[in-house]
């Protein structure tokens, strides 16, 4: 399936050093230059219908004579407003309970000091929900249905089943973040069980806002990320953070052996598989013609700027979480303990009422953070689970199924683990390494796909974005290889425990290896050679 090597010429263009600036010349790709019939157009219009997608003003159906349809508009604040709200929901993902668990731990025991490699984190997430982005408005198609198309069956059906389990692992966080925060606005009236059970419901509210318009549903999660971003303001207001030291930790990098496992949190929190699979179904969501070159040029342009924008917001309220613990607990005795659970009593102990206690500041922000991460974990399950098995189930038939796969094993778990903090603590641990396994099979795939000419036309990244590309999917690799080999250093014990482990790893990293030599980009160029002087060498 590779293709041939890249001529020094093409190598060279200067649309290899841009991610979202390319030139728009006749594409040899059937779905860029709109060779594929109606019929088949038909079939594919699964993300969303064509009565679901917002029509975009300027965005001219037919074609009219003396248009030239592949030069770039130029810009509009209306159209900017018009494509805003897929990079919104988007960012839930950097704000799920499990990322506001990872923030305050490394502002309660690593300070300041870790807000450098915070925003570096960021910025790298947005690298990969661009590329995300890309590919799902170049193609018309989001990444699970092209994974199917691309891999053999079976590899298909372990892409799916990985990341159905990055997905429910994700969502368990999330249930069970929502449920602290109902027991703690509830004033422990109700039990973990019975949030996790009220939060449950959120596939049937994500039903409801659908038959309403995916514009009413950015509005919902909008009106979801003010929130967060209110309480945990205002929680920064009251703890009142040093600006000097939050500015060093920002500009002047520091990394200490007491705070490694902290800063592999922080950026092993940033690449959410789902996340992955979720932007590029989201963006699908406007109406474009893929014939138009100048007009699927601009839309990554508009969805460029509002998922920086978006990011930036997530990116401010991470900051926000951080600084408050690493001002109130950083080297105090409680540090090292805290957690989801006891968050919210720490900082009451600590910062006392006030006009509104902020025991229940936390606890708003924290259901915010878990209700809009859930809702869009059902979403992303509908297009993961009818991406990759090729599913056309009726919606609320498939955001049941989705929300079931998860809600199950989400009460049992609640129910096992409701019986101490350290336990919850234990379980957390456990979710961050079953994500961090699974983040190749969603960063692989992408780079793979969105390297391929015949698949992208000219909206393939060049070669010195896949570079750049691929630097950041290893780092990102290495760091939750990191954390995945600390943590099984300290859980293995046993002689049969250690050898399924080895065994698993084994396979885990051979399916690696798989993916990367099904690529067609210069990296995979290079692993092939490099493979195949490695069968040379060992046949002499």
């Amino acid at each position: 399936m590779s293709s041939p090597l890249q001529s020094p010429d093409s190598k060279n263009e200067e649309e290899s050093c841009q991610l979202l600036t390319v030139p728009l010349p006749e594409s040899t790709s059937p779905l860029i230059n709109g060779n594929v019939n109606d019929d088949d157009d038909d079939e594919e219009e699964f993300t969303y219908g064509s009565g679901e997608k917002i029509h975009v003003v300027d965005f001219e159906s037919d074609p009219i004579d003396g248009v030239d349809y592949s030069t770039v508009p130029p810009f509009s604040w209306k159209k900017l407003w018009q494509f805003t709200g897929p990079g919104f929901l988007m960012s839930i993902a950097f704000l799920d309970p499990g990322n506001l668990e990872g923030d305050l731990q490394a502002g309660a025991i690593a300070g300041y000091s870790l807000l450098w490699l915070l925003l570096w984190a960021t910025v790298m997430g947005l690298m990969i929900q661009l590329l995300s982005a890309r590919i799902g408005v170049a193609t018309g198609r989001h990444l699970a249905e092209l994974c199917r198309e691309e891999y053999p069956k079976w590899a298909g059906l372990l892409l799916w089943f990985m990341a159905e389990v990055a997905l429910i692992g994700a969502d368990i966080q999330e249930v069970i973040g929502s449920a602290i925060a109902i027991k703690i606005l509830s004033r422990g009236f109700i039990p973990l069980w019975g949030g996790v059970l009220i939060t449950a419901s959120d596939c049937f509210l994500l039903l409801v806002l659908e038959n309403y318009g995916i514009r009413k549903l950015e509005a919902v999660f909008a009106v979801l990320i003010s929130t967060m971003a209110l309480s945990f303001a205002w929680m920064f207001g009251d703890a009142k953070p040093s600006g000097q030291e939050l500015l060093a930790g920002l500009l002047i990098p520091k990394l200490s052996s007491r705070t490694v496992r902290q800063a592999v949190g922080v950026v092993g929190c940033v690449i959410m598989p789902h996340n992955v699979f979720l932007h590029s179904a989201l963006v699908q969501s406007r109406e474009i013609d893929l014939k138009k070159k100048g007009q699927v040029q601009e839309a990554l342009n508009y969805y460029s700027i509002e998922s920086s924008f978006a990011l930036l917001i997530s990116f401010m309220i991470n900051l926000f979480v951080t600084t408050v613990f690493a001002k109130g607990f950083y080297g105090s005795q409680q540090a090292s303990s805290l957690g989801l659970v006891n968050a919210g009593q720490f900082l009451q102990d600590k910062y006392g009422g006030g006009l509104f206690p902020i025991l229940y500041i936390w606890g708003i922000g924290l259901l915010a953070a878990g209700q809009s991460s859930t809702i869009t974990g059902t979403y992303a399950g509908q297009f993961i689970m009818g991406g990759f098995l090729d599913l056309r189930l009726k919606k609320w038939l498939r955001a049941l199924i989705t929300r079931s796969c998860a809600i199950v094993p989400t009460i049992v778990v609640a129910l096992i683990f409701n019986r101490s903090e350290s336990s919850l603590d234990v379980l957390n641990e456990w979710l961050n390494v079953l994500q961090s396994i699974q983040i190749p099979f969603a960063l692989i795939p992408l780079l793979t796909l969105v390297s391929k000419e015949d698949l992208m036309g000219t909206f393939k990244i060049g070669p010195t974005l896949e570079r750049v590309a691929w630097t950041v999917a290893a780092l990102v690799m290495v760091i939750n290889g990191y954390l995945l080999l600390d943590f099984f250093i300290a859980e293995v014990n046993g002689l049969l425990f250690a050898f399924l482990v080895c065994a698993g790893t084994a396979g885990y990293v051979a399916f690696i290896l798989y993916l990367i030599s099904r690529g067609c980009g210069n990296v995979a160029n290079w692993f092939n050679l490099l493979r195949t002087k490695g069968y040379s060498y060992a046949g002499q």
